[in-house]
């Protein structure tokens, strides 16, 4: 998923990977140039959709204007890094 808006420089990145981890959720978060954050989720449908939801509005301080989700397939990822 992409998530555009305040979301550099707010903790985004590391809310998400407490996040992840506390819902068993593997993937990565990462910042990119344009200011957005990109981030991939792998696990159990209800979690992942969990924690999409919960990135819509994100951590204190953050101001998400714009989600786009991508569903992939699964890679089997194990764990959850921040990039």
């Amino acid at each position: 998923m992409r998530i555009a808006g305040r979301v550099q420089g707010v903790g985004f990145r590391y809310s998400v990977q407490q996040r992840a981890r506390s819902l068993g959720i593997a993937g990565w978060v990462r910042n990119e140039p344009d200011g957005s954050v990109t981030a991939v989720f792998e696990g159990p449908a209800d979690r992942v959709e969990s924690l999409v939801d919960w990135c819509r509005q994100g951590p204190r301080g953050a101001g998400v204007a714009h989600v786009e989700v991508e569903l992939e397939e699964p890679t089997g990822a194990d764990g959850f890094a921040v990039c």
